[in-house]
């Protein structure tokens, strides 16, 4: 932070005088900004993914109890932090098959459930635009043969802290912060959590299927899937930020002083829920810290999460949320493929 000391000389030239107040308002801003996210921070995150990547979900399969006490445990803090229900419900139920014998299941049709809450934009126009922030919550269970599994072999609980507990931590960071803030996004925020992932982005695919809005005024989806890893060079991958208007130079911009390193791509959308967006000609940007050797096993979990990292890559992803939802300029879609 810039230290400014005004010199109070009866004959200050203008310039040094003009010179001292953009010093001042600058260092005030960057202040706010820090004081904004205090909220934001390494406690909070590990806090949550600890609970939602515990033994007691049980690797959050869709259909099972772990997966319906981890959606629990999302509505709680929708709830507590003051989202709006579509439909007065948090949850949009859906079904989805299961391959036989996957987690024991006792039907190849299973349900399950989003987690969805919205917060009204402060604009009297602009909050009739929404743009939406998610990250999913289910995992693969016990694994077993039929799984995603890269151990097949192994039967044993598939934790999925980073994958994608922390992309969860991270929403509910976010969410925290916004609704703590006294000055509220111009456009209105749906935060939604996603299930039914892991078997082919089903759940997105349902949201987008049955939207609770028009669809034209979803104008981008921002989706976290694994950021708990934040590496040693401080990388924080996204691809799409060439969807919307001057996406690419907004999130090179926020990396700024943010503690982070930011890798951005225009289009390599990716394959995780903001596909289903994509796909459906909306803007999105895809988040993550980057793969690791224990992807889709027994042993992601929250021992190896770096929580100091998943909260900076949280206050990245918030101000770029804000940013956004408080975009002076017109957003629509652009196609990268």
């Amino acid at each position: 932070m810039t230290l400014c000391v005004k010199i109070n000389k009866p004959n200050m030239a203008l310039f040094q005088y003009l010179k001292y107040k953009i010093c001042f308002i600058t260092t005030l801003f960057f202040s706010i900004t820090i004081n904004a996210q205090d909220g934001i921070n390494a406690k909070t995150f590990y806090k949550h993914d600890k609970y939602l990547s515990s033994d007691k979900m049980e690797g959050r399969f869709p259909g099972t109890k772990g997966n319906n006490d981890a959606a629990a445990y999302i509505k709680k803090y929708f709830k507590k932090y003051g989202l709006k229900e579509f439909n007065e419900n948090y949850f949009q139920s859906f079904k989805l098959f299961v391959k036989p014998g996957i987690n024991k299941a006792k039907s190849d049709s299973v349900a399950t459930q989003n987690v969805v809450g919205y917060l009204e934009g402060s604009d009297e126009n602009l909050k009739n635009e929404f743009i939406v922030i998610g990250a999913h919550y289910d995992h693969w269970g016990w694994g077993g043969q039929t799984s995603g599994s890269k151990k097949k072999d192994v039967v044993a609980i598939h934790n999925g802290a980073d994958d994608n507990a922390s992309g969860v931590s991270a929403l509910l960071c976010i969410l925290e912060e916004v609704s703590k803030s006294k000055i509220k996004p111009k456009r209105s925020i749906i935060f939604i959590s996603f299930s039914g992932e892991e078997e082919g982005l089903l759940g997105s695919k349902y949201f987008v299927n049955h939207l609770p809005v028009e669809k034209s005024a979803v104008k981008v989806m921002l989706n976290m899937d694994m950021v708990g890893r934040l590496n040693t060079e401080k990388q924080i991958y996204m691809g799409g930020a060439g969807t919307f208007p001057d996406g690419v130079e907004l999130m090179k911009k926020l990396g700024e002083n943010s503690g982070l390193n930011p890798v951005v791509h225009a289009g390599e959308v990716g394959g995780s829920d903001h596909v289903s967006f994509y796909k459906s000609g909306i803007s999105v940007i895809g988040f993550h810290t980057g793969g690791h050797p224990q992807y889709h096993t027994p042993e992601d979990d929250i021992d190896l999460i770096n929580t100091d990292g998943g909260a900076l890559v949280a206050k990245y992803i918030y101000n770029a949320l804000i940013s956004i939802a408080d975009y002076e300029k017109e957003l629509y879609f652009i196609n990268q493929d």
